[in-house]
């Protein structure tokens, strides 16, 4: 499933559940179910801790990607390069940071299809 991030303050982030859910997991949301809720929010109130959780799994990934180094000068094509939850995270963490800023909250549901 893809899945749709919004907030009124920034530019919506699409990302598949699979990849999604350890991503919100860091941010503190707790599931029931080994899916993705289809529908779910983080609320203003969330967001501190939310951020701090992307944070620290951000820290943790010892992946050679870095979202702010698009400059790589290897040989390797980037599109054969594996995706690190660094660069993987990085959209929602400044989606999260924007809504923060505004004080507004984050949703997610699933992507209208195309």
């Amino acid at each position: 499933m893809l899945v749709v991030f919004q907030s009124k303050s920034a530019a919506e982030v699409l990302m598949f559940a699979r990849h999604a859910r350890p991503i919100l997991q860091a941010a503190g949301k707790v599931f029931d179910t080994p899916d993705l809720p289809e529908r779910g929010v983080i609320t203003r109130a969330q967001l501190d801790a939310a951020i701090a959780g992307i944070e620290r799994l951000m820290a943790a990934d010892l992946g050679h990607d870095d979202p702010d180094d698009d400059h790589d000068d290897s040989a390797e094509h980037p599109i054969s390069q594996p995706v690190g939850m660094r660069r993987r995270a990085w959209p929602l963490l400044a989606m999260l940071r924007q809504a923060r800023e505004q004080g507004e909250d984050v949703t997610w549901e699933p992507a209208p299809i195309w």
